[in-house]
C-alpha cells in the first residue's frame, strides 16, 4: 500500500509532500486532522493507542520538529492523552517516539491498565495484535472522536 499525498487530502503548506508511510497507514485508523499531526488509532483491540504523526515531511526524531512547532507536538501529546483519559479512563499513560521500526516520526499515546496482557512491561511483543471486532471499534472510535474533538 502506497503513503497518501496531503495533497490528495486538500492540505497546502509545509505539510504539502508529507506523505504517511505505508506501515502506518496499515496498522492505524484515521481519527482527526490537528494543525500539526494526522491522529490515528492503533488497529490492536489490546490496549487503546494512538498514534500522531505530525504531516511534515523528512521528520525521523523529535529534534527534527521545528523549533516553533515543537510546542504544538507537546500540546496535541497532551490532547490525546486528555481524550484517552476521557473516553477509556485507564491507569496509566505511556508516550514514546521509537522509530526502529518505522522511521517516520510519530508518537505512540498508549492508555494502560493494570489488568491490560503487557502490565507493567512495554506493549510491543507482549502480545500478538487483536484486531477490534467491527462493533467495539464502532464504540472506541466513536468515543475518541469525541474525546478529541474532530479537528478536521
Amino acid at each position: 500500500m502506497a503513503g497518501r499525498a496531503c495533497e490528495d487530502r486538500g492540505l497546502r503548506g509545509p505539510e504539502t509532500m508529507f506523505q504517511l508511510h505505508p506501515t502506518l497507514a496499515a496498522d492505524t485508523i484515521a481519527l482527526a486532522r490537528w494543525p500539526l499531526s494526522e491522529v490515528r488509532l492503533m488497529r490492536d483491540a489490546s490496549y487503546p493507542w494512538l498514534i500522531l504523526v505530525p504531516a511534515r515531511p523528512g521528520l525521523r526524531d523529535l529534534h527534527d520538529v521545528a523549533a516553533g512547532e515543537r510546542v504544538l507536538l507537546i500540546e496535541e501529546i497532551a490532547r490525546a492523552s486528555d481524550a484517552l483519559v476521557a473516553a477509556v479512563a485507564p491507569d496509566k499513560i505511556n508516550v514514546a517516539a521509537l522509530g526502529n521500526v518505522v522511521e517516520q516520526l510519530h508518537v505512540h499515546v498508549i492508555a494502560r491498565f493494570r489488568a491490560d496482557p503487557a502490565w507493567p512491561n512495554p506493549v510491543w511483543g507482549a502480545v500478538p495484535r487483536r484486531d477490534y471486532p467491527p462493533e467495539a471499534l464502532a464504540r472506541v472510535t466513536a468515543a475518541l472522536g469525541a474525546a478529541l474533538g474532530g479537528g478536521r
